[in-house]
């Protein structure tokens, strides 16, 4: 009876993230370059498909699985309706961010990122918090003494002790350079092995402030 390969761990498994990211480069340029006629059709979306599959190594990573596997139903009877093509369009714009915004970042639909769903219940006091990302409610330092106020705690990197990462609602369209990209993948991660840490909308942190 052979033996099953042993699981990766979390520091191979980010190793592995980092690897991808020329991959992730090449993916948001694609994206964009499928968005400039505001339309996708049949055979854009066959390409699409064509190249992730030519990059197996990378289909149990975000966002190249959830945007395989959308593909793969979408086109599974051979046919991209209309219906079909508007989601797939959508989850195109939220991996590139859409449009620019002052500050250099860009607004991003953070229900195209791996947040937990349901959302749950954020519980403050005696909690750990990472936030990355910009804040629309208010600065990463007013964001920080909301939660501190409330008797959580709040750290600049994700651990096995954190309980709530909270994704601000602008985010940097080269989130794979930024620690935005690192926390994240950290953070699926260790939901992956079940660890109980919560992704989580800055809109649905800000509704447990009051």
């Amino acid at each position: 009876m052979s033996k099953k390969a042993p699981h990766p761990t979390i520091a191979e498994r980010l190793q592995q993230a980092k690897q991808l990211r020329p991959h992730t480069n090449e993916l948001i340029g694609l994206a964009r370059g499928l968005l400039a006629d505001g339309m996708l059709n049949q055979s854009e979306a066959e390409y699409l498909l064509k190249w992730l599959e030519e990059r197996p190594g990378a289909l149990d990573t975000w966002p190249y699985n959830v945007l395989f596997q959308r593909l793969n139903e979408s086109l599974a009877d051979g046919h991209l309706d209309s219906d079909e093509e508007a989601e797939m369009l959508g989850m195109l714009v939220d991996l590139t961010g859409g449009g620019n915004l002052e500050s250099g970042a860009t607004a991003v639909n953070t229900t195209a990122l791996p947040l937990n769903d349901p959302q749950p219940s954020i519980e403050f006091s005696g909690r750990t918090f990472v936030v990355t990302g910009t804040f629309a409610s208010g600065s990463r330092r007013e964001v920080t003494s909301a939660i501190e106020m409330r008797g959580g705690n709040v750290s600049g990197s994700v651990s096995r002790k954190t309980d709530y990462v909270v994704l601000g609602q602008r985010v940097s369209d080269q989130w794979t350079h930024a620690n935005y990209g690192g926390k994240l993948e950290k953070a699926i991660m260790l939901r992956d092995d079940g660890h109980p840490v919560a992704i989580v909308s800055e809109q649905h942190w800000a509704s447990f402030l009051d």
